[in-house]
């Protein structure tokens, strides 16, 4: 076995950690090298944002496909869009012809929002997970989870799914009737006891040798704790082996690791670990995957391709553009693990030394905005999203106005309703509507979340009023001009941010597609922490220096402003 959280794994292994850390590789690779010691194995993506169809080379659907080349290994991805689908028919389609066509409306209506789609998504998981009778096929399956505050939720839906289940009274409820829920109550007590078996369940939490994912390393860690899922391993991917003191970008990286990996949190300190090095070679296809576990060829990069495109403008031209600007939002957006929170408080942080009133707000679970931001310069405040204290307004909000005037048995139902898990997801979205209309007469800087959540949350708000009509008369006026504010490129600058590598590139890629069907155009693009104009000799680095070029033109030709931030020892902060 090449490494040695392999050594007799249990049959579910998860994957999970802050995004861009290495998980689909990681998941990918520990598939393949299983499959290839004679186990039969399924890897499954339940990532809103998945880019397993790339990594493995292979169009991937929800139900499993035999992987070529790969004796014994199947690969699915649960698309959450067309896993809401179905769910929603599964629970509409049985009262077709038996229910008034309005009322058919009215429950596709409800079984439209973004807790619908994580609800669909979720079976899919705990059909595998807590009903064995579905892959006893498989010696092994392999989940490569989304980033962590996502894979969190996923985690604990087992446990509130099943308590709402038990205590809810009610016929209904934002996913459907209940009648269709209890069906799934033994299936969601399975998955809660399967995550919890040290015997069926290991998690792999995944980091880079860097403060930000370590930290989120340990926090998963510990609410996976307290969830009950204690086995856990830690992979440390992309360690940069011992350099030479020629080049001042390699030493300045391994310095950086070294420093991140020595003030690591006492509790990764002492889980179990494995250490994989930096790779300087693309880790998209089987035979790259294959060799993932194996020692890699140092030699540098000796072909390298002509440059047709000059490399982007620095991103001080971007702040120049901004500073023109009266006010507006600012969306940082993009895959896990690019860089959008740096910069977002590096655009926060230089907007306000440049005498500007802005306001930096995260709609991020892993919300790690006070983390890199240290101190607070003049003219800027700080804020974040928080999910518990805004679910906790919206439901005292809905009871002291709509339920004021209900007698105590729908009081209660009320209640009970206001306890569902959706409830979140419509509180979250009306405190980002309301941060967004802050843009009308100062800065508004917002680090997204990861590309699904966020096209979660915008999706919101094409169904937010259907959602929130059952429980209040008004729509909030902030929810009605959301759309059109995000839909004013004068207004919102969405910045699409990515790394020039082949994955980070092309989930950007569709997520612009995906913003211009809503009807939102992007300011621009990104390419953040590049090696392409910095000096190496450092083999691996080298070889990952000659790849980014072809992916810095590709997006170049998009025509969009693009912009290019070189890889800094230090995160970026007030350096614009």
């Amino acid at each position: 076995m090449p490494t040695n959280y392999l050594y007799n794994p249990p049959r579910n292994l998860f994957f999970t950690g802050k995004g861009g850390v290495g998980k689909t590789t990681i998941s990918a690779a520990t598939a393949i090298a299983l499959a290839d010691d004679g186990r039969r194995v399924l890897l499954v993506s339940t990532d809103p944002a998945s880019n397993l169809d790339e990594v493995l080379g292979l169009p991937l659907s929800a139900e499993p496909a035999r992987v070529p080349s790969v004796t014994g290994l199947f690969a699915a991805n649960v698309n959450p869009v067309d896993a809401a689908a179905a769910y929603r028919e599964k629970m509409v389609g049985p009262y077709r012809g038996i229910l008034p066509e309005a009322a058919i409306r009215s429950m596709e209506e409800q079984l439209s929002g973004a807790c619908t789609v994580e609800i669909a998504a979720f079976n899919e998981f705990a059909r595998l997970m807590g009903n064995p009778e579905v892959a006893l096929d498989f010696d092994h399956i392999i989940f490569d989870t989304a980033p962590t505050g996502h894979t969190l939720r996923l985690l604990s839906l087992p446990a509130a799914w099943s308590d709402f289940i038990d205590t809810n009274t009610g016929g209904t409820s934002c996913l459907g009737p209940l009648a269709g829920l209890k069906e799934q109550h033994r299936l969601y007590e399975n998955t809660r006891r399967a995550l919890a078996n040290q015997a069926q369940t290991l998690v792999v939490v995944v980091s880079r040798p860097d403060e930000a994912p370590l930290t989120e390393a340990a926090r998963a860690s510990a609410e996976l704790r307290e969830l009950g899922v204690a086995n856990q391993h830690l992979v440390i991917n992309g360690v940069l082996r011992p350099v030479d003191p020629g080049d001042q970008v390699a030493v300045a990286l391994r310095e950086r690791s070294m420093k991140a990996l020595s003030a690591m949190p006492q509790e990764l300190i002492l889980m179990p670990r494995t250490e994989l090095p930096l790779r300087g070679t693309e880790l998209v296809g089987i035979p790259a995957l294959r060799a993932f576990f194996a020692p890699e060829s140092s030699e540098p990069s000796i072909a390298r391709t002509a440059r047709s495109t000059p490399l982007p403008a620095p991103l001080v031209n971007l702040l120049d553009m901004l500073t023109a600007m009266p006010g507006g939002v600012i969306m940082t957006m993009g895959k896990g693990g690019v860089g959008k929170t740096t910069l977002a408080v590096s655009i926060a942080t230089a907007l306000a030394g440049r005498g500007k009133r802005v306001h930096l707000t995260t709609t991020d679970p892993a919300a790690h905005v006070a983390q890199t931001l240290g101190d607070v310069p003049a003219g800027l405040r700080v804020s974040r999203i928080d999910p518990e204290a805004e679910t906790e307004a919206y439901r005292q909000e809905v009871l002291a106005t709509v339920g004021a005037d209900l007698d105590d048995e729908a009081k209660a139902l009320m209640e009970e309703d206001l306890r569902s898990p959706c409830t979140e997801e419509i509180a979250v979205f009306r405190a980002f509507a309301r941060t967004v209309a802050e843009g009308a007469d100062s800065f508004v800087v917002i680090d997204t979340a990861p590309t699904g959540h966020t096209l979660l949350l915008l999706d919101a708000s094409e169904s937010y009023h259907r959602e929130v009509s059952r429980s209040m008369s008004d729509i909030p006026e902030t929810v009605r001009q959301l759309l059109p504010r995000l839909r004013d490129p004068a207004f919102t600058k969405v910045l699409l941010v990515t790394l020039p590598e082949a994955t980070p590139v092309h989930e950007a890629l569709a997520l612009q597609k995906d913003l211009r069907r809503a009807g939102i155009e992007p300011g621009g693009w990104i390419v953040n922490q590049s090696l392409a104009p910095l000096s190496v000799t450092d083999p691996i680095l080298d070889q990952r220096r000659t790849r980014e070029f072809r992916y810095i033109e590709e997006v170049v030709r998009e025509g969009l402003p693009t912009f290019l931030m070189p890889w800094q020892a230090e995160p970026a902060k007030n350096r614009l």
